[in-house]
């Protein structure tokens, strides 16, 4: 799919339209730094954490959630940031869809959001958060633009590698949104993908930086650290 396309119908216990009711808040139990795995009830990966070391100043975490593309893992997630998570002061939360893909990829928002919204309250509740983007690549980049426009009340940016689409059932507040595609990409064509999502987007009165760059379906360093420039700008 490409563009803000039609959400599919989704089953009543689903989460309604995609909203979070996680919101940061001072710690409760303090998490350590470093990196962590969140096993599940029956041993699965549920997903991974990156904290570095807090601030001499006290300055709370940016809050990063990044999202595998399809077939992908929560490690290969967490990597799309983590060389730069350090430097930046990046709070970094990479889940494990529950399948192959994301829910919304398969029809509607569902298991995945249920995760998210436990993970990320858990993630509060054990470090103090100030801001929150949505990151992702692949499945994982329309992932993170279709559940960051439907809760722009609690995303402030959304960093997206190589999207498909965008499908926010509902939208609120105005993430800015950054959007890097390659024009060889051969998975999810840069024409038919984002050089018709930037500009729909656009219209819609979103702020869009968008970077091509000559390679395919692949977040290359530079693009990295463009999108690292654009969200955590040096005073």
């Amino acid at each position: 799919m490409s563009e803000l396309a039609p959400p599919r119908r989704k089953p009543a216990e689903d989460p309604p339209h995609g909203r979070l009711t996680a919101r940061p808040h001072p710690p409760v139990a303090p998490a350590p730094a470093g990196l962590r795995s969140i096993i599940g009830p029956d041993g699965e990966l549920l997903a991974m954490v990156y904290a570095p070391e807090p601030a001499t100043d006290g300055t709370a975490y940016r809050l990063v959630l990044l999202l595998h593309g399809a077939g992908g893992s929560a490690r290969q997630g967490l990597d799309l940031l983590r060389p730069v998570a350090d430097a930046h002061h990046l709070l970094l939360v990479a889940p494990q869809a529950a399948a192959s893909s994301w829910d919304l990829i398969a029809g509607g928002f569902g298991v995945d959001v249920r995760r998210i919204d436990g993970l990320l309250t858990s993630t509060f509740d054990g470090y103090p958060v100030r801001d929150v983007t949505f990151g992702g690549f692949s499945d994982g980049a329309s992932y993170a633009l279709s559940l960051g426009l439907a809760n722009g009340d609690l995303v402030d940016a959304v960093l997206a590698f190589s999207p498909g689409f965008a499908a926010p059932p509902v939208t609120h507040g105005r993430p800015r949104i950054f959007i890097s595609h390659g024009v060889d990409d051969r998975v999810l064509p840069i024409d038919v993908c984002s050089r018709r999502l930037v500009p729909h987007l656009h219209s819609l009165g979103y702020d869009v930086t968008f970077e091509e760059f000559p390679g395919g379906h692949e977040l290359p360093t530079p693009v990295r650290g463009s999108a690292i420039t654009w969200l955590t700008p040096r005073p």
